[in-house]
């Protein structure tokens, strides 16, 4: 395999980013849970309401970290980690890795009082990735939702 870059992305590179965020979903079990359209993911990545770091090798997305500020009133200003993606195909090549370490020094680089996330209790994979990096599981959290037609009821 070609080197593995980790960069910024781009608003070019948001249909790419679509289609990973599918697979994703298909992973996760939940592709009917997709609403997001390619339209859209354009739009808020040009309204500064995410950011996102790339894998890219031989010109090829393999992987994304996609995440956004949030504001902690004990912390400040903290970095939300909506989702660590690695395509199936390259998993287990430390591509993971890269893209969390991208995020680190990025909410190091913010100041970031703390970074966040979220990981499914059946993703055990994924949660022995974070252990490696002394993650805190805060099981005393219960995650509550409204989704889009519960807010436009």
């Amino acid at each position: 395999m070609e080197e593995i870059l980790i960069r910024p992305a781009t608003i070019d590179d948001t249909p790419a980013m679509w289609h990973l965020i599918h697979e994703l979903a298909v992973y996760e079990r939940a592709p009917h849970e997709l609403v997001l359209t390619q339209e859209q993911l354009a739009l808020d990545f040009e309204d500064g309401h995410y950011f996102a770091f790339l894998a890219i090798s031989g010109g090829k997305l393999l992987g994304m970290a996609l995440g956004y500020y949030m504001y902690s009133t004990w912390k400040g200003l903290s970095v939300y980690l909506e989702d660590l993606i690695v395509s199936e195909a390259h998993r287990r090549q430390g591509i993971g890795a890269k893209l969390f370490d991208q995020v680190v020094a990025y909410a190091r680089e913010k100041k970031a009082g703390k970074l966040v996330w979220q990981v499914l209790d059946w993703n055990t994979p994924a949660m022995e990735f974070y252990k490696k990096y002394n993650a805190e599981f805060a099981e005393e959290w219960i995650t509550c939702k409204l989704t889009s037609s519960q807010l436009n009821a």
